[in-house]
């Protein structure tokens, strides 16, 4: 099973929390903003304790209130995408890529895939919109994770790039096989991405 989740954590005056088991490749995280879908991708990541329940991806237990179970984010290996691409604006975009990477050999094959060969010399700030998350993706991925999670990771692109964007989280779905819990609020995004869709 990729994803099992039960979780709930208090944010202020409301209970957040999602209950879902998935098989699928690619697991949807859909619904309106402000219903608490990054908080749910923070407890699987290790960002965010849940208050009680347990997250187990692949069959791994990474919390479980009851056991006393709750591996740092470190050591969930799982590779974040976040909505904000995070880029070391002081570092070019082979640097970035690299911080944090596991298997550095894969560097070509990864930078080949997502397009991005071309702009490892290139600085942060000179990259579009979709350039810049290509690479948050990549540096995801280079952390040799067990899963993927992706915050609306096609938030702020215009449709050119959103459509660029989308195929490439397609091919990254269909060639890595790596299970993937993705946050949007498009239904557009959630039907085409998504094997399973949880509704919050």
């Amino acid at each position: 099973m990729s994803f099992d989740i039960d979780v709930t954590v208090r944010r202020g005056e409301a209970l957040v929390g999602a209950t879902f088991a998935t098989e699928a490749r690619a697991t949807v995280l859909f619904g309106p903003s402000g219903v608490g879908k990054t908080s749910v991708l923070a407890m699987v990541a290790g960002l965010l304790r849940p208050d009680r329940g347990h997250v187990r991806v692949g069959g791994q237990a990474l919390f479980d209130s009851e056991r006393g179970i709750d591996l740092s984010p470190q050591h969930r290996h799982a590779g974040v995408v976040f909505q904000d691409p995070r880029l070391f604006p002081h570092k070019r975009v082979r640097a970035n890529l690299l911080y944090g990477a596991r298997n550095e050999t894969r560097l070509g094959e990864v930078a080949a895939t997502l397009d991005i060969a071309h702009l490892l010399d290139r600085w942060p700030r000179t990259l579009s919109g979709g350039e810049a998350r290509r690479v948050a993706i990549g540096r995801a991925l280079l952390a040799d994770p067990h899963f993927l999670l992706l915050d609306e990771p096609l938030a702020s692109l215009d449709r050119t790039r959103r459509e660029e964007a989308m195929r490439l989280i397609e091919r990254v779905r269909d060639e890595t096989r790596l299970p993937m819990l993705i946050v949007t609020h498009d239904p557009e995004e959630a039907e085409r991405l998504g094997g399973a869709i949880v509704r919050m």
